[in-house]
């Protein structure tokens, strides 16, 4: 074994969009930055409901699950991984922590435990999500932590759903900067230059950075997202449909404010409330209150609700604060109702009015929450005269603005992840100093 050795191994986000899995080895320590799934490769396979993964083994099988020993708690030999940190909280950057033995500890931002930890409370448990028992070990801003030889920095970055981060890993032979996801065109652009500013002193060895939209960039903000959503919600004599990530706190604050604008309330989903309620507690974060008049509880149309549900719609019983389909179908023209695509079945209780619209806002189709059949969409929506309107902001860097980032932090050696187009990258950032690396799946890189 070479003494000091530095290796970086990419299982995950190698020529796809998320699953990143990234083993980070100095000396005798090893740490995964991101354990997350890998939708494309599983789409290739499965088609849940009803063609859903039964076993670890299925997925190990498959090569949506890598095979790496010491890692799993289905494998009965002692842990070979320290720890795992998190970037974020979107499923394909944390949902496989659900496999990993439970003595590996997972550092992670306070708000990415509270989003994890409240939707394994308001998802059924299955195979590929289960967090409830794991070792959590939150951080903000400002904290440096030891793991073995390696001290890892987490700085806040602005993502499409908050808590987001991107790490400087000071290991034997120089730094190493891994961007997670990160963006400066949302809310939050200064969070994004701080970690530029940081990852640029730290002089680093490598960056791992995400190169997400290289083809069909966009140039917007979602300061110019509000304005849109305020010219279509001021335009509607209907109803108002909003299709929005429920973690997108971003969003869920801009149809917050255009609703309440225009003199409408917005009605989310139980999901939304219950994860909104737990967002609350973060003193770090500015989203409305469930308390708030303006916010309406969406009851759907079933018979049986889960502990949780029943939990929320007794907190708020008699405040007139949960709608079901018929009473919001009477006061369309004062609703944006948030409604998940696979809800539609609402839409015949509902009989959109005339004037009414949908405003899809969203793109990247990488959490199962986001996953729309587009064609059946349009056959909804045709059929009761609503027309769609896409009104979004991508959660990742523009390609100029990746650029002009990485050239600033300069490191020496760079490679692209979470990205299908790894060689338009590279051959995008070639006049710039630092090297490209096209990575290879399970392939070790010393650094």
């Amino acid at each position: 074994m070479v003494k000091n050795k530095t290796t970086l191994t990419f299982y995950g986000g190698v020529n796809e969009i998320g699953g990143n899995k990234i083993l980070l080895q100095d000396r005798d320590t090893r740490v995964f930055l991101d354990f997350g799934m890998s939708f494309a490769m599983k789409k290739q396979f499965y088609s849940p409901p009803f063609l859903s993964p039964k076993s670890e083994k299925s997925l190990q099988e498959l090569g949506i699950l890598p095979k790496i020993s010491g890692v799993y708690k289905f494998d009965r030999s002692p842990p070979e991984v320290d720890a795992v940190f998190l970037s974020h909280g979107h499923l394909d950057h944390s949902a496989y922590l659900s496999f990993i033995k439970r003595e590996i500890p997972v550092y992670c931002g306070e708000t990415t435990q509270t989003i994890l930890q409240a939707l394994s409370e308001v998802r059924r448990a299955d195979l590929e999500f289960r967090v409830s028992d794991i070792e959590f070990r939150a951080f903000r801003t400002g904290k440096k932590i030891s793991v073995g030889n390696l001290e890892i920095e987490p700085f806040h970055v602005d993502h499409s759903v908050p808590g987001a981060y991107g790490f400087v890993i000071h290991t034997s032979n120089g730094a190493v900067v891994y961007t997670g996801d990160f963006r400066d065109h949302g809310a939050k652009p200064e969070m994004t230059r701080d970690f530029v500013e940081n990852a640029r002193k730290a002089e680093p060895t490598a960056i791992v950075t995400e190169a997400t939209n290289m083809t069909g960039a966009t140039v917007s903000s979602e300061p110019e997202v509000e304005n849109k959503l305020d010219s279509v919600v001021a335009g509607a004599d209907g109803i108002v449909l909003a299709e929005f990530s429920y973690s997108d706190a971003d969003r869920l604050n801009s149809f917050f404010h255009i609703a309440k604008k225009n003199h409408r309330c917005l009605a989310i989903s139980l999901k939304q409330a219950y994860l909104l309620d737990a967002l609350r507690k973060d003193k770090g974060l500015m989203v409305p209150a469930l308390d708030d008049e303006k916010i309406l509880i969406f009851r759907k149309s079933k018979k049986r609700f889960d502990k949780w549900e029943k939990h929320l719609l007794e907190r708020y019983d008699g405040q007139n604060k949960i709608f079901d389909v018929f009473e919001v179908s009477k006061q369309q023209s004062r609703v944006v109702l948030a409604l998940s695509f696979y809800d539609f079945e609402e839409l015949v209780q509902l009989q959109p009015s005339a004037g009414s619209c949908y405003v899809l806002s969203t793109s990247e189709p990488f959490n199962e929450e986001m996953e729309i059949d587009y064609e059946r969409l349009v056959n909804w929506l045709s059929h009761y005269g609503v027309p769609q309107y896409h009104v979004h902001v991508s959660g990742h860097m523009m390609p100029l603005q990746l650029k002009k980032a990485l050239k600033e932090i300069n490191a020496k050696r760079m490679f692209p992840v979470h990205t299908e187009k790894a060689g338009l990258f590279a051959k995008f950032m070639r006049d710039l100093k630092s090297q490209v690396t096209l990575v290879e799946k399970s392939r070790e890189y010393t650094l």
